[in-house]
């Protein structure tokens, strides 16, 4: 299993991520009391991802799980432990290997509740470590644990309410603490990494752990080494990083995740080369089915292609 790339696909069952409130800006993200999910366009979403050939399932749990050591960030509606375990034998048996993610970062962590407001205390790290250690245990020790830790800056929070923005060592002391939390568990952290890569690249390099895998994002179709946000992905080799480069179909752009995919094989060995994952940064509910189920059908058609290249 380790020498097989992964195709994986980011689903969300919790989208309590941005705002404290509804946006008009971006309403689609702002935050719902209710666990806001489809659960028949789920079940396609699956489904079609067995068929397509992805073999890895990111699960965005956030709130939407009435957790046992804190059910009280659980929306209304949230899926039981019992429910989200029955959830990951059915992926299971299609193939798909699921994996948790929660987003620690405090520009992503609205799913909190109270605790996003207590960043960097002992109550929130009493926090953290609980939902890894309960999160590990639903998932049977799982491989991988996303961690989130994007966008962190003000300029993405400057539509919140309440604004946590955490720098230099205090980012990095939170940071090792999730990273030994996974760790502790078996599991190996994962992360977006712009928030230090793209803006700290001399503090990125000589403190991230070659232990952490790396996601870098770049949704547009066209690509240029020269540039800011591609060139990470060729700097994350040069230092020797392990990497799952990412893409998207949440705007007009079905190349993206083929495109990442014929870049990553230019210029990312195939010794840090673990896999790709293609996002759709929309809430699992009816009126992004097409959306959602095109992104898999695009992963699928991304890996048969690089299939064909390699026979």
């Amino acid at each position: 299993m380790k020498d097989r790339l992964i195709w994986g696909c980011l689903i969300h069952l919790s989208f309590n991520m941005w705002e404290e409130y509804i946006w008009p800006g971006r309403p689609f993200r702002g935050y719902r009391p209710d666990l806001e999910l489809s659960e028949p366009l789920w079940n396609d979403a699956i489904e079609l991802m067995g068929k397509s050939g992805v073999n890895m399932v990111v699960i965005d749990l956030g709130d939407a799980i009435r957790y046992q050591r804190h059910p009280e960030i659980a929306v209304n509606g949230a899926w039981t432990v019992a429910r989200l375990k029955q959830e990951l034998r059915r992926m299971r048996s299609l193939g798909i290997e699921p994996i948790p993610k929660l987003n620690f970062s405090a520009g992503h962590d609205t799913w909190m509740k109270e605790y996003s407001k207590m960043v960097s205390t002992d109550e929130y790290y009493r926090f953290c470590s609980d939902m890894i250690a309960e999160v590990c245990s639903i998932f049977g020790q799982p491989r991988l644990f996303h961690i989130g830790m994007d966008e962190e800056g003000y300029n993405m929070q400057s539509t919140y309410k309440h604004v946590v923005v955490r720098k230099n060592d205090a980012w990095w002391h939170d940071f090792m603490f999730l990273v030994k939390e996974c760790e502790r568990r078996h599991a190996q952290a994962w992360l977006w990494p712009d928030y230090m890569l793209w803006h700290h690249p001399d503090q990125f390099f000589s403190k991230m752990p070659k232990s952490v895998m790396q996601s870098n994002w770049y949704y547009d179709e066209e690509f240029n080494p020269e540039w800011d946000m591609v060139r990470q992905y060729i700097d994350l080799e040069k230092h020797g990083y392990d990497q799952i480069p990412t893409g998207s179909y949440h705007f007009e752009n079905p190349k993206s995740i083929a495109n990442t995919v014929a870049f990553a094989e230019k210029y990312i060995s195939r010794q840090h080369l673990k896999g790709f994952l293609q996002t759709w940064w929309k809430p699992t509910i009816e009126e992004n089915r097409e959306r959602i189920l095109k992104g898999i059908t695009l992963l699928g058609e991304a890996r048969k292609a690089y299939e064909e290249r390699h026979t």
